[in-house]
């Protein structure tokens, strides 16, 4: 798949089916697998958003811990340590909704275009 894919790489019809269940792994994040055991696991579209899904909830939870350890060795630091740890987290999880809602629109509008900077890390299903 590349950079930007639009709608012309799927059928209408399929995109137009699967739209909803393409949205709800972005607002769940841990149903990213609902369009895998419905009769959406053969949509190309499907699993495109699918992946999208499964990339930024793999990102989350591994950006959440890895700055989770990061903000505990920052709190000692004096002053500017633990603002610099109050900080952190939230900016993080900011990103992450960011994220999940560009996925969101582009869900919706019927596009493939990846999440920016985290979107072409992987391809987790094919």
């Amino acid at each position: 798949m590349g950079e930007d894919q639009g709608i012309a790489q799927f059928d209408a019809g399929d995109v137009e089916k699967n739209k909803v269940l393409a949205i709800v792994g972005y607002i769940f994040p841990i149903l990213f697998f609902i369009p895998l055991v419905t009769e959406a696991k053969n949509s190309i579209y499907a699993k495109f958003h699918v992946n999208q899904q499964l990339i930024l909830l793999i990102f989350g939870f591994a950006g959440g811990i890895g700055l989770s350890i990061v903000t505990f060795i920052l709190a000692f630091i004096p002053l500017l340590g633990p603002v610099m740890a109050m900080l952190l987290l939230p900016v993080f999880w900011l990103a992450c909704l960011g994220l999940a809602i560009m996925g969101i629109i582009n869900a919706a509008n019927g596009g493939t275009k990846k999440l920016p900077v985290i979107g072409g890390l992987a391809t987790l299903i094919k």
